[in-house]
């Protein structure tokens, strides 16, 4: 009898490293582990290896860093979706990747169903089985935390133990003071749009960050001291070039990720509305994502009208709802990436940023699209615009003031 196949969201860290013999254990399955590269520094060589080790029958880690910056950050920045005004999403667009990666090595290999080890109190559970509902629904979805007997870091190690899954030594730090020793106490999701910091004395939203608690950028008062200048090229929308250099989505973000680290940019201490209830705080390093944003922000300016620049502001705070909430393939995401499209058509030009201790300095922006005429604007003499026109216009926009205004008196109000 051929064996169920068990497709897993593996990390290599304890939780997902543990849920492979407790798969095997508990669905007599295969468990096929799936490590997806979105630019995080780990050591994919030891995930393997270590996946294999915890009872893994096949391990694969898929390089996904071009798609996941050119197809999925990309589409958030030309929408302008911050959640919340701050959150640049990047594990919230990050996950629905993941989760198509799974479905795809879940069809490359027959298998039945797609594991991860999201909690049940977060907003990943949703982001993942979301992705796997609307590409393959007749798979079967896993989530141990909800189910299985282990309720703590200590229960997990345990089961590690009994059943020969390898722990690191920082996973057997066990003392309150081992743990206030260790420099990174917090729950991470790292990618190369990103890095989020969750727990321990960010619980608690009074705390603010620790200067050292930083691994992509830094503390604004430790940054360089001299300011440094630069030019992000757009077409449609889409930043093609540093400071006149073609580049691909994934050298591009690299290169400002390393450039904004040195200056202190792109920290986001946010307390965010969770989709499953609850306020949740956390601290997120985002050099680059805070340095393209604004950049696009500064064209938009330029290039789009009024009413669709201000339209768009609305549309991006529903296109942030529906990635945050794990709606990624959702037809509404879908449609209002159309309309994002078309209003990129003309979002094309160069921005000129500075940066300095934390701050992101506009310093020039041009294009060929731009709507900004001088002829018009200037404080000075011009042949194009007749000043009295404005009687006629003020009188017809404030018409429905002054006849509100009428009925008041006509009414003695």
């Amino acid at each position: 009898m051929t064996k169920e196949k068990i497709v897993l969201a593996y990390s290599g860290g304890l939780d997902t490293s543990v849920i492979i013999p407790w798969l095997k254990e508990h669905y007599q399955a295969d468990v096929l582990a799936c490590t997806v590269d979105l630019g995080q520094p780990e050591d994919f060589e030891a995930i393997h290896e270590k996946a294999l080790m915890s009872g893994a029958t096949v391990a694969e880690t898929w390089d996904m860093k071009k798609e996941f910056i050119e197809h999925y950050a990309y589409e958030v920045l030309k929408a302008g979706a911050k959640y919340e005004g701050k959150y640049l999403l990047g594990t919230s667009f990050a996950r629905p990747l993941i989760g198509k990666c799974l479905v795809e090595m879940a069809k490359k290999y027959g298998a039945t169903a797609i594991c991860h080890g999201a909690t049940g109190k977060g907003n990943d559970q949703v982001r993942f089985e979301l992705a796997i509902k609307a590409l393959a629904p007749h798979l079967k979805i896993i989530a141990p935390w909800r189910h299985w007997e282990l309720k703590s870091r200590e229960d997990e190690m345990a089961y590690a133990k009994a059943h020969g899954v390898p722990i690191d030594t920082f996973d057997e730090k066990k003392t309150e003071e081992e743990k206030k020793a260790q420099k990174y106490p917090y729950s991470m999701d790292w990618n190369m749009w990103h890095l989020s910091h969750e727990g321990d004395d960010l619980e608690n939203p009074k705390n603010p960050p620790h200067k050292d608690m930083y691994l992509v950028t830094c503390d604004p008062e430790e940054a360089v001291n001299e300011s440094e200048i630069l030019t992000i090229s757009f077409e449609k929308g889409i930043p093609t070039a540093l400071n006149g250099k073609k580049m691909d989505g994934v050298s591009m973000v690299n290169a400002l990720n390393a450039i904004g680290a040195k200056h202190g940019i792109g920290v986001h201490d946010i307390v965010e509305n969770r989709l499953v209830g609850m306020k949740s705080r956390g601290v997120y390093e985002n050099p680059a994502g805070s340095i393209l944003f604004y950049a696009h922000e500064e064209l938009e300016r330029l290039c789009l009208d009024r009413a669709t620049m201000h339209y768009k502001e609305m549309v991006a705070v529903k296109y942030s709802e529906l990635v945050y909430d794990g709606m990624w393939f959702a037809p509404l995401r879908k449609a209002l990436a159309a309309f994002v499209d078309a209003t990129s058509d003309t979002v094309t030009g160069d921005v000129t940023l500075r940066l300095y201790k934390g701050n992101i300095i506009s310093h020039g922006a041009e294009s060929p699209y731009s709507l900004y005429n001088e002829e018009y604007v200037t404080f000075g003499e011009d042949h194009v615009y007749n000043q009295s026109d404005a009687e006629g216009f003020i009188n017809l926009f404030g018409l429905p003031l002054k006849l509100e205004a009428l009925m008041k008196e006509k009414n003695h109000e």
